[in-house]
């Protein structure tokens, strides 16, 4: 398998759709709800995974396609290589502010993550990594992570799970939010993602997160020494909706043995 022509050829796609993103921004967005009011997709979105099956198709037609709005394949398996496409990761941000958004794009073989890129289309920002080559900004590597204690942390997380809502008791993560440094929420779980491998944030936390929301994500955090798993501790599985807790390592199982151990995830 060549990689780097693969590599190369991804890089190259997600920019001509970030190009074709950005021409968008003067037009009227038809937008419609899918499994709930805030659960939004636009004809963008749809028009960019079309983009990229296209695209993909073409080049390797043995390849699977799991994709966001369902234009890709069925996927049952992770056998064979994979591409995890969210056209547009923080769609409620693309409408609402046209910025905070991000196309988010990964390849697994055999389920092991090979290639992992997000692009921030706004501010031009291409995170991106091979297995096993380490994870880069633009052109710029990112260093390996360094420990931080829990009362120095930044962390992200939704203000959901600390109010009162139907699906978590939201005492569970008010004791760490009030022991960390700060919180933060971004709303687009690829950019929190890439925001801890750079150090920017410390950890990033989600109660429900779909495959195409983590799957580049992952391979970037774990380039740089970044633990991500769910928020029981437990492997994560790339077809299937799931928690999702990312963080530095050493806070990564400081958090999961003080904090999180008595939740009901």
């Amino acid at each position: 398998m060549d990689w780097d022509h693969i590599d190369q050829l991804a890089k190259q796609w997600v920019k001509e759709a970030g190009s074709f993103i950005k021409m968008s921004f003067p037009q009227t967005l038809n937008v419609q709800t899918k499994s709930n009011p805030n659960d939004l997709v636009t004809n963008i979105d749809q028009e960019t995974e079309k983009f990229f099956i296209k695209k993909i198709k073409e080049s390797f037609p043995d390849h699977k396609i799991l994709g966001e709005e369902g234009f890709g394949d069925k996927i049952e398996s992770l056998d064979g290589v994979v591409w995890i496409i969210d056209p547009i990761d923080g769609t409620m941000n693309f409408i609402h502010q046209q910025r905070n958004f991000a196309i988010s794009l990964a390849i697994y073989w055999d389920g092991v993550g090979e290639i992992g890129l997000i692009y921030d289309v706004v501010h031009d920002e291409l995170y991106h990594a091979k297995r096993g080559a380490g994870a880069f900004l633009n052109d710029r590597p990112l260093p390996t992570l360094e420990e931080v204690a829990v009362k120095e942390a930044v962390i992200a997380l939704n203000a959901t799970w600390v109010t009162e809502n139907s699906k978590i008791d939201p005492g569970l993560l008010g004791r760490l939010v009030r022991d960390v440094r700060g919180t933060r929420s971004y709303g687009s779980a690829a950019l929190e993602m890439v925001f801890v491998a750079t150090g920017r944030i410390d950890s990033y936390m989600s109660m429900r997160l779909a495959p195409w929301d983590i799957a580049a994500g992952v391979i970037i955090v774990q380039e740089v020494g970044g633990v991500a798993t769910t928020l029981k501790g437990g492997d994560l599985n790339l077809l299937a909706k799931q928690s999702l807790f990312v963080a530095k390592p050493g806070l990564h199982p400081t958090i999961l043995k003080e904090y999180l151990n008595d939740g009901k995830w």
